[in-house]
């Protein structure tokens, strides 16, 4: 039998009736082309223009019309905790590290290296598992990624010659 197609996603609020559900892990929200398995045992063939960064709440379209609800699978994560935590957030940031940020805690992905940085500046790890949900990239949705720091990466309008002072 063949495989439901879907080409089409629709974002949390913009979709509404009758679906099945897929739970996705932080990393397995951003795809292409992958073969996915609902919650009620349906596979169906996700074959999408650009790679897509999909959020809990977002939806598959398939071809016959029938609505996929994405919802973010529990994984290991770290809640980070402490005095000064907008500080703790900004250095997660500057590291360009996935964060959920809440009004007590951050939750980032387990990572030693960042673990140990973050115990150096104080603040307090515990290791939990529950759906990752981080914030957005800097224009709203998406995702943020790395940004290249070399010398022929040029995006700040102070960096260019021609501006003014």
């Amino acid at each position: 039998m063949k495989q439901p197609l879907c080409q089409k996603t629709l974002r949390a609020g913009n979709w509404t009736g009758p679906h099945d559900t897929v739970e996705l892990t932080y990393d397995a929200r951003f795809l292409r082309r992958k073969v996915l398995t609902t919650t009620k045992g349906m596979r169906f063939l996700v074959d999408l223009e650009h790679t897509t960064s999909l959020d809990h709440g977002d939806a598959f379209e398939l071809e016959t019309g029938a609505l996929v609800e994405v919802i973010a699978a529990r994984e290991d994560l770290l809640e980070v905790t402490g005095a000064g935590l907008a500080r703790i957030a900004w250095h997660i940031g500057n590291r360009h590290t996935p964060c959920q940020i809440e009004d007590a805690r951050l939750v980032i992905q387990r990572d030693k290296v960042i673990g140990d940085m973050l115990h150096q500046i104080g603040a307090t790890t515990r290791e939990i598992s529950e759906p990752f949900v981080p914030e957005g990239g800097a224009y709203g949705h998406g995702r943020t990624h790395g940004h290249d720091h070399s010398a022929t990466h040029n995006h700040h309008a102070h960096d260019r010659s021609d501006h003014a002072h």
